[in-house]
Formats: C-alpha cells, structure tokens, sequence
C-alpha cells in the first residue's frame, strides 16, 4: 500500500502553486553571477523592506527565545489606529494567503461555490478546492472584473466572492463607486472578499470602511510584502466586522504570526516617508515600462500596482530567454494567458535593463523593424 492511497483523494488532484525562481535557484542552474541577476517576477518592492522595519526586526531577533504575542495586540492596536477602526475589527495571517485559507475553514465544505473572476490571484481557487467547494470563475471584460457578470453567477450555494482591486495578474482596479455599488446590492448569504494587496499604489482606490461600520458582509486584505517590503516575514491582515473577525480568530493556529515580523510590521506603519518615496518611484517605473515597451509595439495593460502585463507572443519563449541574461520576469501561462508575461516595476536602472533585454530579444526574433 503506497502512501498515496492513505490520503483524501481530493488531494491527489489538488493544484500546486508555483512560485516565482528565487535568485540563487536560477544562478545555479544557469551558472550565472548572483550579484547580476534582477528579479522581476514577483511583485516585491525593489527598494527593499522599510528602514524602520528593518531596525525594529533586529531589536526584536535577539529576543528570538521567546514566544511571539499569539493575539498580536500591539500590531492590531496599530492598525486600528492607522485605519480608524476597532483593533477587533482585525485578523492577522502568515501573509494574507493564510487569511485566505481560514476564510476557507470558517464558510467552505462541499457544495459550496466560490464567485471570482478570471484570470485572478490562483489562491482564491487553490482554497476553494481545497476545501472541496466549487470555483464559479468568470472570464474579465477589458481586463476588469466584470461585476454584472459575477453578480449574475451567485446562486443560493455561493459563500464567497473574490474581488482582487487591483487585480493580480492584471494590474487592473475595479473603479471604487463600481465595486461600492456591487458590494451593496450582494444578497446577504455572500461574503464579499476584496483583496487590497496593492491598494497602498492606487492614487483612488475605494474606501470600503463605511460598508463595514454599516454591518455589511465584506473582509477586507492586505499585506505587508508589497509597499513595505516585508514579503519575508510573511505578515498579512483583514479587517472587517468584529463577528467575522472573532469567527476567523477561531481557526487561527496559536502564533502564527512571529515577533520578528509583528513588530517589523508595527514599526513599517510608522515609515509614511519610505511608503510615499516607493509609490512616486513606483509611479514613474510604470511609465518608464510601460514607454518602452509601447515604442516596442507591444501591448500593454495599464496598471494601477507595481507590475505591469505585456503581451510578447510567447511568454514562455520571452521567460526563459530573459532569465539567461540573468532577468526573472514571470510567465502568466498557467494564468490561461500563454502570449503574456508579468513584470514588476523595478528602479529605474533595472527598468532600462529589462527594456534593453527586452529589445535585443524582439530584435533578434525579428520583431521589431
């Protein structure tokens, strides 16, 4: 008897998630200078973690024998200051994918449907049919989520719908009165998940805490690895109504959250000059990219994170020629979009060296005239 025939059988079928090649990985297997190679692949933050963050880890990693705060009070007390709210009115998670997955623990089992959109974060799906609960994906309409049509796939067995603004792997925003509007007219059986992981890059994103005050069924996430640049430690949130968050606090495992990140993420709260250098800087890479890529006559979705969604023909082809030059950019196939690739908004040396490789590839392919 093989190990295999000892689990669940849902799980021999359950889809892994692939994450983008770390720098050392790809400086091994291609024999490349690890001080050459630019990652581009994954949404993080080039400019590193906030300095403020950085200094209150290192105060805190030498009480490293000690058992982190298993309620997270201080950095809950934080945000709830920081977003005028309750601090039960928040939930943290080893990044906002763990709170993805209690989500799961607390509304899913089999039966149960999940509305998102497609192509979208692949976690909302991984969860879903973690937990055996059906994923009701509806296709995009001008790379935006198409609300009317999400509206229109709930049925009496739907427990959740996703909306990721600004989407992943899109880049795209769902405009605030849209998704407001949306949001109020669900049927009051669904959970409305609105993913925020890059909303601190949006110059106008929507402002869903008055939905919440007014008791409507809506959690709300966010992260500490992309603005603050924390996606090592792993320190993600929700915020919603004190019922939901009580629910989830029940399928929480005790210290999930470690002391180095709770109180890297406190003090990243505290770094508003760093966030706001990061989101100019952001905001001229995207026009760098997306200049460069255009005078290359590729298509380009407008985006509203730190990444952008370029059309190269063959994201597969465009991926592992990138990477021997030592460029890590992230091919989107597994996304149900084979002719794309996502990169994210470098400094701007990194940009002109992504353009630069760009364009000796298309030239060489005879892409360009």
């Amino acid at each position: 008897m093989n190990i295999e025939s000892l689990a669940k059988p849902s799980v021999l079928t359950q889809p892994v998630y692939e994450p983008g090649k770390p720098i050392e990985y790809v400086a091994r297997e291609l024999g490349l200078d690890v001080a050459g190679i630019i990652k581009l692949a994954s949404n993080e933050n080039p400019f590193g973690p906030s300095p403020m963050a950085v200094a209150a880890a290192n105060r805190t990693l030498v009480q490293g024998e000690l058992y982190p705060d298993g309620g997270c009070f201080e950095l809950r007390r934080r945000l709830a200051s920081h977003l005028g709210l309750e601090a039960e009115q928040f939930v943290i998670g080893n990044g906002s994918n763990e709170l993805i997955e209690l989500l799961g623990h607390v509304f899913l089992g089999p039966g149960d449907e999940v509305v998102m959109g497609n192509p979208a974060f692949v976690v909302y799906k991984l969860v879903t049919l973690l937990f055996g609960a059906k994923a009701v994906e509806v296709p995009l309409r001008n790379w935006h989520h198409d609300l009317p049509a999400m509206g229109a796939a709930i049925t009496p067995r739907t427990k959740l719908i996703c909306v990721c603004s600004p989407n992943n792997p899109t880049g795209t925003a769902t405009p605030p009165d849209e998704l407001v509007s949306f949001l109020r007219a669900l049927p009051d059986h669904v959970l409305a998940v609105v993913d925020e992981a890059y909303v601190e890059y949006q110059a106008r994103p929507a402002d869903l805490r008055p939905l919440i005050k007014e008791g409507r069924k809506v959690i709300c996430l966010r992260t500490f690895s992309k603005i603050y640049g924390l996606a090592g430690l792993r320190v993600g949130y929700g915020y919603a109504g004190q019922a939901l968050c009580s629910l989830l606090q029940r399928v929480r495992q005790p210290f999930n959250v470690n002391a180095i990140g709770q109180a890297a993420a406190v003090a990243a709260l505290g770094d508003t000059g760093f966030v706001h250098r990061c989101v100019q800087e952001n905001r001229r890479g995207l026009e760098q990219l997306e200049r460069g890529f255009r005078s290359m006559q590729l298509e380009v979705v407008p985006s509203e994170a730190n990444f952008l969604l370029v059309r190269v023909g063959n994201g597969a082809a465009v991926f592992g020629a990138l990477q021997r030059t030592g460029v890590i950019v992230r091919p989107v196939g597994s996304y149900g979009l084979p002719e794309w690739v996502r990169i994210t908004v470098g400094s701007s040396e990194q940009n002109e060296r992504i353009l630069a490789e760009m364009g000796r590839f298309l030239s060489r392919r005879g892409h360009l005239g």
